[in-house]
């Protein structure tokens, strides 16, 4: 490879790299592509062992940001940045401030590629939502001349950058069948009203990734998360078939490409640059 590509996720959640992403992230990775990984929060409102949700957040969050960064070793992932927004309410923070750091990442790092969630945020989580609008809206920002981010006396030192292609997670209903048997009905609930998983229709999906020979690094970097294992535990247990589904390949939507478009699947997340 003439050029050394680089691709950047965006994502809510420690954990979320590697269940959602690390098959990606592994197969690019050991392709000699640069990883970056921008994560929103610490997770400090998740699980925290046999403690449940009763954790107190400021050690839940450390200790959670330290298995993320442990499975992104495990990935290959060259780089982690935390924005160290509150779990749970990434949708409140100032939409300008979240905009602007991601595209000091952006415009730092100069990415090839960019992904993220969908804008249903898989399941409807509002987190994976706001962080799907913030990086969307921070690849158009970063490409513009005229956005700026200085900060008072702080001069704007950062060129812009075109992001090449900006990609979604987009699963199928297979895989989303597969995730719910190893963990459970996949919810959330939002303002009293109950979300659930919504699979991408087959011919929504225009990007499909070949990643089932990563799947003992994605183990791996899954087992890093000790305090969230008791809800993965049950992966272990997932038919041969289930777990091909779940692993086998990652499905994306080209949400944005300035190279590439058409009907035609593609099965590169680089397809277009390379």
């Amino acid at each position: 490879m003439n050029k050394r590509f680089k691709l950047l996720a965006v994502l809510a959640h420690p954990d979320d790299e590697s269940l959602g992403f690390g098959g990606t992230l592994a197969k690019y990775a050991a392709d000699g592509v640069e990883t970056y990984l921008v994560t929103a929060t610490r997770g400090e409102r998740g699980r925290f062992g046999s403690l449940g949700k009763g954790g107190d957040p400021v050690e839940v969050g450390r200790v959670r940001e330290a298995e993320l960064r442990a499975a992104a070793a495990v990935l290959g992932i060259r780089e982690v940045s935390i924005l160290k927004y509150p779990d749970g309410a990434v949708d409140q923070v100032e939409a300008t401030t979240a905009v602007r750091a991601i595209v000091s990442h952006i415009r730092r790092i100069q990415p090839d590629v960019v992904m993220t969630f969908g804008p249903e945020g898989a399941y409807g989580h509002p987190d994976h939502i706001a962080i799907s609008q913030f990086a969307t809206a921070a690849t158009v920002c970063a490409a513009d001349c005229g956005y700026r981010m200085d900060h008072g006396s702080q001069p704007d030192s950062l060129p812009p950058h075109r992001v090449r292609k900006l990609h979604y997670l987009a699963w199928r209903t297979s895989k989303w069948q597969a995730y719910q048997a190893a963990f459970r009905r996949l919810t959330s609930m939002v303002d009293g009203v109950e979300r659930q998983a919504a699979p991408w229709p087959d011919w929504a999906v225009t990007t499909e990734i070949e990643t089932s020979a990563y799947w003992p690094v994605v183990w791996e970097a899954v087992c890093c998360h000790q305090t969230q294992l008791s809800i993965y535990e049950r992966l272990g247990t997932l038919t041969e078939d289930q777990q091909s589904a779940l692993w086998g390949s990652q499905e994306f939507y080209r949400a944005y490409s300035s190279v590439n478009g058409g009907r035609k699947l593609e099965t590169d997340l680089f397809e277009g640059l390379r």
